[in-house]
Protein backbone atom coordinates (compact mmCIF):
# COMPACT_ATOMS: atom_id res chain seq x y z
CA UNK A 1 0.00 0.00 0.00
CA UNK A 2 1.27 3.16 -0.65
CA UNK A 3 0.42 6.96 0.15
CA UNK A 4 -1.74 8.26 3.71
CA UNK A 5 -4.67 5.93 4.90
CA UNK A 6 -7.77 6.88 3.03
CA UNK A 7 -10.79 7.33 5.60
CA UNK A 8 -14.52 7.09 4.31
CA UNK A 9 -17.99 7.74 5.69
CA UNK A 10 -21.11 7.53 4.13
CA UNK A 11 -24.36 9.17 3.28
CA UNK A 12 -27.58 9.40 5.07
CA UNK A 13 -29.19 5.55 4.72
CA UNK A 14 -26.12 4.07 3.72
CA UNK A 15 -23.15 2.07 4.70
CA UNK A 16 -19.65 1.58 4.47
CA UNK A 17 -20.54 -0.74 1.24
CA UNK A 18 -21.27 2.36 -0.88
CA UNK A 19 -17.74 2.89 -1.33
CA UNK A 20 -17.27 -1.40 -2.57
CA UNK A 21 -16.47 0.05 -6.32
CA UNK A 22 -14.57 2.73 -5.44
CA UNK A 23 -11.98 1.10 -3.66
CA UNK A 24 -11.61 -1.14 -6.86
CA UNK A 25 -9.91 1.75 -8.82
CA UNK A 26 -7.66 2.00 -5.58
CA UNK A 27 -6.23 -1.06 -5.26
CA UNK A 28 -2.40 0.74 -4.22
CA UNK A 29 -4.01 2.46 -1.30
CA UNK A 30 -5.01 1.53 2.47
CA UNK A 31 -8.99 2.06 2.16
CA UNK A 32 -11.39 2.08 5.38
CA UNK A 33 -14.80 2.44 5.20
CA UNK A 34 -17.03 3.15 8.62
CA UNK A 35 -20.20 2.54 9.42
CA UNK A 36 -21.38 5.94 11.21
CA UNK A 37 -23.37 4.98 14.10
CA UNK A 38 -26.97 3.93 13.22
CA UNK A 39 -25.96 2.98 9.65
CA UNK A 40 -24.83 -0.34 8.33
CA UNK A 41 -23.40 -2.71 10.75
CA UNK A 42 -23.54 -0.27 13.39
CA UNK A 43 -27.47 0.25 13.12
CA UNK A 44 -28.37 -1.36 16.46
CA UNK A 45 -26.16 1.91 18.13
CA UNK A 46 -29.05 4.01 17.30
CA UNK A 47 -28.71 7.94 16.76
CA UNK A 48 -25.40 10.31 17.41
CA UNK A 49 -25.46 13.28 17.06
CA UNK A 50 -23.31 15.51 15.30
CA UNK A 51 -21.25 16.61 18.04
CA UNK A 52 -20.98 12.89 18.79
CA UNK A 53 -20.43 11.19 15.77
CA UNK A 54 -17.52 13.83 15.38
CA UNK A 55 -16.15 12.69 18.88
CA UNK A 56 -16.77 9.04 17.22
CA UNK A 57 -14.47 9.39 14.08
CA UNK A 58 -11.71 11.31 16.16
CA UNK A 59 -11.83 7.79 18.49
CA UNK A 60 -11.33 6.11 15.20
CA UNK A 61 -8.97 8.30 13.93
CA UNK A 62 -6.64 7.67 17.64
CA UNK A 63 -7.32 3.83 17.61
CA UNK A 64 -5.88 3.42 14.04
CA UNK A 65 -3.10 5.87 14.93
CA UNK A 66 -2.23 6.52 10.70
CA UNK A 67 0.61 8.52 10.58
CA UNK A 68 -0.86 10.20 7.63
CA UNK A 69 -4.47 9.66 5.99
CA UNK A 70 -7.27 11.64 4.25
CA UNK A 71 -10.52 12.02 5.54
CA UNK A 72 -12.95 11.27 2.72
CA UNK A 73 -16.79 12.16 3.60
CA UNK A 74 -19.86 11.72 1.47
CA UNK A 75 -23.26 13.73 1.98
CA UNK A 76 -23.93 13.08 6.08
CA UNK A 77 -20.42 11.92 6.63
CA UNK A 78 -19.34 15.38 5.06
CA UNK A 79 -19.94 17.40 7.68
CA UNK A 80 -18.42 15.32 10.11
CA UNK A 81 -14.86 15.36 8.25
CA UNK A 82 -14.90 19.22 8.24
CA UNK A 83 -15.75 19.00 12.06
CA UNK A 84 -12.87 16.72 12.79
CA UNK A 85 -10.95 18.80 10.14
CA UNK A 86 -11.14 21.92 11.83
CA UNK A 87 -10.12 19.89 15.40
CA UNK A 88 -6.53 18.28 13.44
CA UNK A 89 -5.45 22.20 12.44
CA UNK A 90 -6.41 23.40 15.61
CA UNK A 91 -3.83 21.01 17.02
CA UNK A 92 -5.96 18.44 18.84
CA UNK A 93 -3.72 15.45 20.11
CA UNK A 94 -3.50 12.40 17.77
CA UNK A 95 -5.02 14.34 14.53
CA UNK A 96 -1.90 15.68 13.29
CA UNK A 97 -1.89 12.71 10.68
CA UNK A 98 -4.97 14.33 8.92
CA UNK A 99 -3.32 15.39 5.57
CA UNK A 100 -6.39 15.87 3.14
CA UNK A 101 -9.69 16.13 2.97
CA UNK A 102 -12.10 15.08 -0.03
CA UNK A 103 -16.27 16.34 0.56
CA UNK A 104 -18.08 14.02 -2.08
CA UNK A 105 -21.82 16.16 -2.76
CA UNK A 106 -21.19 16.93 0.85
CA UNK A 107 -23.83 18.37 3.69
CA UNK A 108 -22.17 21.73 5.08
CA UNK A 109 -21.42 22.60 8.27
CA UNK A 110 -23.62 25.21 8.13
CA UNK A 111 -27.94 23.72 8.02
CA UNK A 112 -27.77 21.70 4.94
CA UNK A 113 -29.74 22.68 2.09
CA UNK A 114 -32.97 20.85 1.90
CA UNK A 115 -36.73 21.48 0.19
CA UNK A 116 -38.86 21.04 3.04
CA UNK A 117 -41.74 19.38 1.62
CA UNK A 118 -39.30 16.53 0.36
CA UNK A 119 -38.01 16.52 4.50
CA UNK A 120 -41.43 16.11 5.54
CA UNK A 121 -42.14 12.72 3.17
CA UNK A 122 -38.52 11.39 4.15
CA UNK A 123 -39.07 11.81 7.98
CA UNK A 124 -42.83 10.02 7.41
CA UNK A 125 -41.03 6.87 5.51
CA UNK A 126 -39.49 6.27 9.55
CA UNK A 127 -42.33 7.94 11.21
CA UNK A 128 -43.88 4.74 12.31
CA UNK A 129 -40.97 1.96 11.85
CA UNK A 130 -38.92 1.44 8.99
CA UNK A 131 -39.02 2.55 5.47
CA UNK A 132 -40.75 0.27 3.11
CA UNK A 133 -38.99 -1.47 0.05
CA UNK A 134 -41.08 0.97 -2.25
CA UNK A 135 -40.18 4.33 -0.08
CA UNK A 136 -36.33 3.34 0.10
CA UNK A 137 -36.63 3.01 -3.73
CA UNK A 138 -38.01 6.31 -4.13
CA UNK A 139 -34.89 7.37 -2.01
CA UNK A 140 -32.51 6.04 -3.98
CA UNK A 141 -33.99 6.97 -7.41
CA UNK A 142 -34.25 10.51 -6.59
CA UNK A 143 -31.07 10.77 -5.87
CA UNK A 144 -29.19 8.99 -9.02
CA UNK A 145 -28.84 10.67 -12.78
CA UNK A 146 -30.15 7.87 -13.95
CA UNK A 147 -31.41 4.25 -12.36
CA UNK A 148 -28.60 2.15 -10.79
CA UNK A 149 -27.91 -1.29 -11.74
CA UNK A 150 -30.33 -3.66 -10.44
CA UNK A 151 -27.90 -5.66 -8.19
CA UNK A 152 -26.71 -2.28 -6.68
CA UNK A 153 -29.76 -0.46 -6.74
CA UNK A 154 -30.90 -3.46 -4.46
CA UNK A 155 -28.08 -3.30 -2.10
CA UNK A 156 -28.31 0.86 -2.12
CA UNK A 157 -32.49 0.24 -0.48
CA UNK A 158 -31.59 -2.34 1.85
CA UNK A 159 -29.18 -0.28 3.46
CA UNK A 160 -32.04 2.57 3.95
CA UNK A 161 -34.18 -0.06 4.93
CA UNK A 162 -31.65 -1.48 7.50
CA UNK A 163 -30.74 1.83 8.81
CA UNK A 164 -31.84 3.18 12.36
CA UNK A 165 -35.00 5.10 12.99
CA UNK A 166 -33.78 6.87 15.38
CA UNK A 167 -30.41 7.70 13.22
CA UNK A 168 -32.43 8.30 10.18
CA UNK A 169 -35.04 11.02 12.06
CA UNK A 170 -32.14 12.48 14.25
CA UNK A 171 -30.14 13.63 10.87
CA UNK A 172 -33.24 14.54 9.29
CA UNK A 173 -34.95 16.82 12.13
CA UNK A 174 -31.72 17.53 13.80
CA UNK A 175 -27.78 17.21 12.93
CA UNK A 176 -28.50 18.42 9.22
CA UNK A 177 -29.91 21.48 10.85
CA UNK A 178 -27.61 22.47 13.34
CA UNK A 179 -24.59 25.22 12.51
CA UNK A 180 -21.37 24.39 12.88
CA UNK A 181 -19.74 26.83 10.92
CA UNK A 182 -18.41 29.14 13.68
CA UNK A 183 -16.54 25.95 15.12
CA UNK A 184 -15.15 25.02 11.86
CA UNK A 185 -14.20 28.59 10.51
CA UNK A 186 -11.50 28.03 7.81
CA UNK A 187 -9.34 25.07 7.97
CA UNK A 188 -5.69 25.00 6.25
CA UNK A 189 -5.69 21.14 5.28
CA UNK A 190 -6.28 20.86 1.44
CA UNK A 191 -9.48 19.86 -0.55
CA UNK A 192 -11.24 18.39 -2.81
CA UNK A 193 -14.48 19.54 -3.18
CA UNK A 194 -16.68 17.54 -5.61
CA UNK A 195 -20.37 17.84 -6.74
CA UNK A 196 -22.73 15.78 -9.04
CA UNK A 197 -23.44 17.83 -12.39
CA UNK A 198 -26.90 16.72 -11.78
CA UNK A 199 -27.82 16.78 -7.89
CA UNK A 200 -29.85 19.28 -6.59
CA UNK A 201 -29.38 20.44 -2.94
CA UNK A 202 -26.04 19.85 -2.71
CA UNK A 203 -24.82 20.25 -6.23
CA UNK A 204 -22.59 22.66 -7.64
CA UNK A 205 -23.89 26.20 -6.16
CA UNK A 206 -24.66 24.88 -2.79
CA UNK A 207 -20.75 23.44 -2.68
CA UNK A 208 -19.04 26.61 -3.49
CA UNK A 209 -21.31 28.69 -1.48
CA UNK A 210 -21.57 26.19 1.70
CA UNK A 211 -18.12 24.16 1.46
CA UNK A 212 -15.67 26.08 -0.60
CA UNK A 213 -15.07 28.65 1.93
CA UNK A 214 -14.47 26.82 5.17
CA UNK A 215 -10.99 26.02 2.96
CA UNK A 216 -8.18 27.84 2.46
CA UNK A 217 -7.19 25.42 -0.32
CA UNK A 218 -9.67 23.74 -2.11
CA UNK A 219 -10.63 22.68 -5.51
CA UNK A 220 -13.74 22.21 -6.65
CA UNK A 221 -14.54 19.71 -9.59
CA UNK A 222 -17.92 18.29 -11.03
CA UNK A 223 -18.94 14.96 -11.87
CA UNK A 224 -20.98 14.02 -15.17
CA UNK A 225 -23.31 11.73 -14.81
CA UNK A 226 -23.95 11.77 -11.63
CA UNK A 227 -26.57 13.48 -8.94
CA UNK A 228 -26.21 12.81 -5.27
CA UNK A 229 -24.61 9.15 -5.09
CA UNK A 230 -21.26 9.66 -6.69
CA UNK A 231 -19.42 6.22 -5.12
CA UNK A 232 -22.52 4.45 -6.79
CA UNK A 233 -22.93 6.09 -9.77
CA UNK A 234 -19.41 7.10 -11.00
CA UNK A 235 -16.91 4.85 -8.78
CA UNK A 236 -14.29 5.52 -11.02
CA UNK A 237 -14.46 9.32 -11.99
CA UNK A 238 -14.70 9.23 -8.29
CA UNK A 239 -11.37 7.18 -7.83
CA UNK A 240 -9.65 9.13 -10.44
CA UNK A 241 -10.09 12.49 -8.71
CA UNK A 242 -8.99 11.25 -5.35
CA UNK A 243 -5.62 9.50 -6.92
CA UNK A 244 -5.35 13.35 -8.05
CA UNK A 245 -5.94 14.84 -4.61
CA UNK A 246 -3.51 12.42 -3.41
CA UNK A 247 -0.61 13.67 -5.56
CA UNK A 248 -1.00 17.12 -4.66
CA UNK A 249 -0.49 16.22 -0.67
CA UNK A 250 2.26 14.09 -1.18
CA UNK A 251 4.40 16.87 0.38
CA UNK A 252 2.71 16.96 3.46
CA UNK A 253 3.37 13.04 4.73
CA UNK A 254 5.97 12.84 7.01
CA UNK A 255 7.84 9.53 8.30
CA UNK A 256 6.02 7.18 10.57
CA UNK A 257 8.33 8.28 13.75
CA UNK A 258 8.22 11.53 13.25
CA UNK A 259 4.26 11.55 12.77
CA UNK A 260 3.98 9.89 15.32
CA UNK A 261 5.82 12.08 17.72
CA UNK A 262 4.05 14.78 16.39
CA UNK A 263 0.91 13.36 17.47
CA UNK A 264 2.10 12.76 21.03
CA UNK A 265 1.15 13.97 24.42
CA UNK A 266 5.23 15.43 24.09
CA UNK A 267 3.94 18.17 21.94
CA UNK A 268 1.74 20.92 23.34
CA UNK A 269 -1.03 22.19 21.49
CA UNK A 270 0.19 25.24 20.15
CA UNK A 271 3.18 24.13 18.93
CA UNK A 272 1.35 21.24 16.99
CA UNK A 273 -0.85 24.06 15.75
CA UNK A 274 1.94 25.90 14.28
CA UNK A 275 3.64 22.50 12.82
CA UNK A 276 0.79 21.44 11.55
CA UNK A 277 -0.03 25.01 9.56
CA UNK A 278 3.83 25.27 7.80
CA UNK A 279 2.83 21.53 6.37
CA UNK A 280 0.42 23.24 4.12
CA UNK A 281 0.86 25.46 0.71
CA UNK A 282 1.66 29.13 1.71
CA UNK A 283 -1.05 31.53 1.13
CA UNK A 284 -0.02 33.59 -2.47
CA UNK A 285 0.14 36.57 -2.13
CA UNK A 286 -0.20 39.99 -4.97
CA UNK A 287 3.08 40.80 -4.14
CA UNK A 288 5.13 39.15 -6.18
CA UNK A 289 5.29 38.97 -10.19
CA UNK A 290 6.19 35.77 -12.22
CA UNK A 291 9.77 37.25 -12.45
CA UNK A 292 10.45 37.60 -8.68
CA UNK A 293 9.57 34.59 -7.81
CA UNK A 294 11.31 32.84 -11.22
CA UNK A 295 14.95 34.67 -9.28
CA UNK A 296 13.56 33.66 -6.02
CA UNK A 297 13.82 30.12 -7.09
CA UNK A 298 17.68 30.71 -8.29
CA UNK A 299 18.48 32.01 -5.01
CA UNK A 300 16.67 28.98 -3.11
CA UNK A 301 18.88 26.57 -5.45
CA UNK A 302 21.98 28.36 -4.67
CA UNK A 303 21.32 28.47 -1.48
CA UNK A 304 19.61 24.86 -0.77
CA UNK A 305 20.81 22.95 -3.55
CA UNK A 306 19.24 20.00 -2.58
CA UNK A 307 15.85 21.95 -2.39
CA UNK A 308 15.74 22.07 -6.04
CA UNK A 309 14.25 25.37 -5.64
CA UNK A 310 10.70 23.95 -3.84
CA UNK A 311 8.21 26.18 -5.16
CA UNK A 312 6.56 25.86 -1.94
CA UNK A 313 10.02 26.48 -0.30
CA UNK A 314 9.87 29.58 -2.06
CA UNK A 315 6.55 31.07 -2.00
CA UNK A 316 6.60 30.71 1.98
CA UNK A 317 9.69 32.86 1.80
CA UNK A 318 8.32 35.28 -0.49
CA UNK A 319 4.87 35.49 1.53
CA UNK A 320 6.57 35.79 5.03
CA UNK A 321 8.73 39.06 3.09
CA UNK A 322 5.47 40.19 1.51
CA UNK A 323 3.17 39.96 4.34
CA UNK A 324 5.85 41.11 6.81
CA UNK A 325 6.07 38.20 9.18
CA UNK A 326 9.88 37.58 8.55
CA UNK A 327 11.99 37.27 11.27
CA UNK A 328 12.04 41.53 11.75
CA UNK A 329 15.89 42.49 11.80
CA UNK A 330 17.81 44.08 8.48
CA UNK A 331 20.54 46.47 8.02
CA UNK A 332 20.55 49.83 8.41
CA UNK A 333 21.56 50.77 4.70
CA UNK A 334 19.15 48.76 3.07
CA UNK A 335 14.90 49.89 2.83
CA UNK A 336 12.25 47.57 4.44
CA UNK A 337 12.28 43.92 3.86
CA UNK A 338 9.73 43.73 1.18
CA UNK A 339 11.17 46.72 -0.68
CA UNK A 340 14.59 45.50 -0.51
CA UNK A 341 14.12 42.35 -1.55
CA UNK A 342 12.09 43.80 -4.68
CA UNK A 343 15.08 45.86 -5.34
CA UNK A 344 17.44 43.39 -4.70
CA UNK A 345 15.90 40.83 -7.18
CA UNK A 346 15.48 43.85 -10.11
CA UNK A 347 19.12 44.11 -9.21
CA UNK A 348 20.04 40.55 -9.79
CA UNK A 349 17.97 40.63 -13.01
CA UNK A 350 19.67 43.13 -14.25
CA UNK A 351 23.34 40.86 -14.84
CA UNK A 352 23.51 41.04 -18.79
CA UNK A 353 21.06 38.29 -20.62
CA UNK A 354 18.71 38.18 -16.64
CA UNK A 355 20.10 36.12 -13.55
CA UNK A 356 17.01 33.29 -14.34
CA UNK A 357 18.51 33.34 -18.14
CA UNK A 358 22.38 32.17 -16.69
CA UNK A 359 23.59 28.58 -16.10
CA UNK A 360 23.65 27.53 -12.93
CA UNK A 361 27.62 28.05 -12.17
CA UNK A 362 27.68 31.38 -14.17
CA UNK A 363 24.55 32.79 -10.96
CA UNK A 364 27.29 31.68 -8.48
CA UNK A 365 29.96 33.22 -9.93
CA UNK A 366 27.38 36.22 -10.03
CA UNK A 367 26.55 35.61 -6.10
CA UNK A 368 30.12 35.58 -5.28
CA UNK A 369 30.25 38.97 -6.67
CA UNK A 370 27.61 40.08 -4.58
CA UNK A 371 28.40 38.45 -1.27
CA UNK A 372 31.94 40.25 -2.27
CA UNK A 373 30.38 44.05 -2.39
CA UNK A 374 31.04 43.70 -6.44
CA UNK A 375 27.80 43.94 -8.04
CA UNK A 376 24.90 46.43 -7.48
CA UNK A 377 23.66 49.73 -9.54
CA UNK A 378 23.30 53.18 -9.22
CA UNK A 379 19.58 52.84 -10.11
CA UNK A 380 17.31 54.61 -6.95
CA UNK A 381 15.14 51.45 -8.07
CA UNK A 382 17.96 48.88 -7.10
CA UNK A 383 20.07 48.28 -4.76
CA UNK A 384 24.22 49.71 -4.97
CA UNK A 385 26.63 47.08 -4.33
CA UNK A 386 27.17 47.64 -0.35
CA UNK A 387 23.10 47.04 -0.18
CA UNK A 388 23.54 44.07 -2.08
CA UNK A 389 26.07 42.30 -0.17
CA UNK A 390 24.00 43.11 2.81
CA UNK A 391 20.95 42.31 1.02
CA UNK A 392 22.12 39.10 -0.51
CA UNK A 393 23.29 38.11 3.55
CA UNK A 394 19.55 38.81 5.14
CA UNK A 395 18.06 36.39 1.79
CA UNK A 396 20.49 33.68 3.19
CA UNK A 397 19.54 33.91 6.45
CA UNK A 398 15.53 34.21 5.59
CA UNK A 399 15.55 31.15 3.42
CA UNK A 400 18.03 28.81 6.00
CA UNK A 401 15.27 30.08 8.74
CA UNK A 402 12.20 29.20 6.61
CA UNK A 403 13.64 25.88 5.81
CA UNK A 404 14.47 24.87 8.85
CA UNK A 405 11.26 25.67 10.41
CA UNK A 406 9.45 23.38 8.54
CA UNK A 407 8.56 19.69 9.65
CA UNK A 408 9.70 18.13 6.61
CA UNK A 409 13.13 19.61 7.17
CA UNK A 410 13.40 18.57 11.15
CA UNK A 411 12.40 15.20 10.30
CA UNK A 412 14.94 15.00 7.40
CA UNK A 413 17.36 16.24 10.03
CA UNK A 414 16.29 13.67 13.03
CA UNK A 415 15.44 17.11 14.98
CA UNK A 416 12.49 16.40 17.92
CA UNK A 417 13.58 19.44 20.35
CA UNK A 418 9.72 20.94 19.71
CA UNK A 419 8.58 18.00 21.77
CA UNK A 420 9.75 19.13 25.29
CA UNK A 421 5.98 18.56 27.41
CA UNK A 422 3.00 18.99 26.00
CA UNK A 423 -0.44 20.46 27.69
CA UNK A 424 -1.82 19.56 31.04
CA UNK A 425 0.52 18.61 34.06
CA UNK A 426 3.11 18.38 31.37
CA UNK A 427 4.71 22.44 31.13
CA UNK A 428 6.09 23.25 27.61
CA UNK A 429 9.81 24.05 27.83
CA UNK A 430 12.55 22.70 30.19
CA UNK A 431 12.68 23.56 34.14
CA UNK A 432 16.48 21.98 34.54
CA UNK A 433 18.80 20.84 32.22
CA UNK A 434 21.87 18.68 32.91
CA UNK A 435 23.70 15.42 32.22
CA UNK A 436 21.64 12.57 34.19
CA UNK A 437 19.22 15.20 35.46
CA UNK A 438 15.88 14.25 35.03
CA UNK A 439 12.47 16.57 34.65
CA UNK A 440 9.90 16.73 37.08
CA UNK A 441 7.37 15.36 34.53
CA UNK A 442 9.67 12.56 34.02
CA UNK A 443 9.65 11.44 37.47
CA UNK A 444 5.77 11.70 38.14
CA UNK A 445 4.00 8.72 39.67
CA UNK A 446 2.52 8.62 36.32
CA UNK A 447 5.40 8.09 34.42
CA UNK A 448 7.33 5.85 36.08
CA UNK A 449 7.71 2.21 35.01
Amino acid sequence: MTGPTLIFLHALGASASEWNHVFEHLPEHDCVALDLPGFGTAADEGYANVGEMANWLVDEIRARAPTSCVLVGHSMGGKIVSLVAARAVAGEIGLSGVVGVILVTASPPSPEPMDEDRRTDMIGWFAHGQASPTDAATFIDANTAKPLATPLRNAAIDDVQRSSREAWLGWLERGSREDWSAAVGRIAIPALIIAGAEDGDLGEDAQRRLNLPHYADADLRVVQGAAHLIPYEQPQALAGLIESHLATIASAELPDDFGKLLASDRVSRRTRTVLLERLQPPAQTEFWTAEERATAAGLVVQILPRSGGDSALVDRVLAGIGDGTGDGWRFAALPCDREAWQRGLATLENVSGGFTALERDEQTRVLERVAGGEFGSDDAAQLSPQQMALWFEDVRAEVVRVWMSLPSTMASIGYDGFAVGGDGHRKQGYTRTGADELESWQTSPDRRS
